[in-house]
């Protein structure tokens, strides 16, 4: 056994048993928590915890506890219990070490200059159907850069659905799956027009916006209408370190986005900051749209000073230093992290030409939960 799982001493003190492995490492653990994670909690079949922590009291103790033959035996002082922990299980799910850990983000920041190397997040979709190495990276392009194109896929309708199927099942929208991203006579979103769209994120009105977005281009002959694409991310990074003021108001200030489609028995409103951070202060979701954006409603005093902030974040999502400019081409299909990654498109002239694109959406969820099978990882 490795000397960071052999124990070189055990006690017990108030509330928790304190171990001290063979590199010197010093753990707590606290007896909730191993009579909570104790291996009869879990479902043998399910992997679920079926044990109730509501039958132990919370002055629960060991009695007795030894280490023997690679495992930490504990009597229970309630329920005439017995629990028996893998050494090696305990100290790679020891939180004293987990939480001090540097975290260190999973994203890879891109700018403009990733034009340069548009190579690297180009991905062949025959490759992909047909192996799994090319649909891991894949899956890793769109969790570390937010963004892949899938080149020379079929250009039928509704062709999409046999690569997405790679990942998992789709996240259906009132819009439908998939949905017409077409110029048509009376258009129920400002996508389905020739006109020019900001960079933007889409449906940052529902509580759970969609994870990733694919963009299927069916046909693309018609002049203009070039995709842009930016990294948030990259953009809140960039605010972080350099404008803090405006960063901490884009962070804390609640707005409202809305969304009251002509189509739709609905009213859609929610209010959330435009950037949201996680546990480890690392970026969550990016929600960004002029077009869904109600009518603000935040205190007075806190007005003048968010606007400055949300005009200075359109502006850098629209600064070329920040963005990528780029022609779609029938056969490719446009994948990124809707929360992530703000796209757009300049307006087109749809009598010099057709351009048809057909989208989908995956929770993000399903993106990281199938990188996660596929990298071993252990929970």
């Amino acid at each position: 056994m490795e000397t960071k799982y052999a124990v070189k001493n055990i006690e017990r003190k108030k509330d928790y048993l304190g171990i001290i492995w063979g590199d010197n490492f010093k753990s707590k653990f606290h007896f909730l928590w191993l009579r909570d994670n104790c291996p009869s909690a879990i479902h043998p079949i399910a992997n679920m915890r079926i044990f109730n922590i509501l039958t132990v009291s919370n002055k629960i103790y060991p009695k007795e506890f030894k280490i023997y033959n690679h495992k930490l035996n504990i009597n229970w002082s309630e329920n005439n219990h017995n629990s028996q922990f893998e050494l090696k299980w305990l100290r790679d799910h020891c939180y004293t070490e987990i939480n001090n850990k540097k975290y260190i983000t999973p994203y890879k920041f891109w700018d403009g200059s990733l034009k340069k190397k548009f190579n690297k997040i180009k991905l062949n979709y025959d490759k992909i159907i047909k192996n799994d190495k090319y649909l891991i990276e894949w899956l890793r392009l769109l969790h570390t850069y937010g963004f892949a194109i899938v080149k020379n896929s079929p250009t039928r309708k509704k062709s999409g659905f046999k690569i997405l199927n790679r990942i998992s099942h789709h996240r259906e929208t009132f819009f439908g799956t998939p949905f017409e991203v077409i110029n048509i006579p009376k258009p129920n979103n400002t996508a389905y027009t020739a006109q020019a769209l900001r960079n933007h994120t889409d449906l940052p009105y529902f509580e759970y916006a969609p994870g990733y977005q694919f963009l299927h281009c069916l046909i693309n002959d018609a002049k203009g209408g070039k995709s842009s694409v930016v990294d948030g991310f990259a953009v809140a990074n960039f605010l972080r370190k350099k404008e803090k003021e405006v960063f901490k108001i884009l962070t804390n200030t609640y707005v409202k986005f809305k969304d009251t489609d002509y189509t739709q028995k609905a009213v859609r409103i929610l209010h959330s900051p435009i950037i949201t951070l996680t546990k480890d202060k690392d970026f969550n979701d990016i929600r960004f749209s002029m077009a869904a954006m109600g009518a603000i409603d935040i205190n007075p005093s806190k007005m003048k000073k968010f606007y400055d902030a949300y005009q200075r974040f359109a502006s850098l999502l629209q600064n070329n230093k920040f963005k990528i400019n780029f022609r779609l081409e029938a056969g490719d299909i446009f994948c990124f992290n809707n929360r992530r990654v703000l796209h757009g498109r300049t307006e087109f002239d749809p009598n010099s030409g057709n351009r048809h694109l057909q989208g989908y959406y995956i929770e993000r969820d399903e993106i990281v939960a199938r990188l996660n099978y596929f990298n071993n990882i252990k929970v």
